[in-house]
């Protein structure tokens, strides 16, 4: 996938994200879009990693990315948490 590909879905994934784990987070909408374009990378790498691919359909790809992008706002959320504390 290009860069604006990657891009694109992974902003799809953090608005995705976002609705699947609602909630109060410090830098709002940019950083939940930074977070699903990171999902999106990370979800590719560990579908290689695994043998898996998320190439042949977006919305494959965009599953994948929201994955990792709900995963990822979990840990952010864990780390503001702990730091917080």
């Amino acid at each position: 996938m290009s860069i604006i590909g990657s891009i694109v879905v992974g902003g799809i994934a953090g608005a995705l994200g976002k609705w699947v784990m609602p909630g109060d987070d410090p830098g709002g909408f940019i950083v939940t879009i930074l977070l699903g374009i990171a999902g999106a990378v990370v979800a590719g790498y560990l579908a290689g990693m695994l043998g898996m691919s998320t190439e042949g359909g977006l919305i494959r790809e965009i599953i994948a990315a929201t994955i990792g992008a709900v995963v990822l706002l979990g840990l952010y959320r864990l780390f503001l948490k702990m730091r917080g504390s």
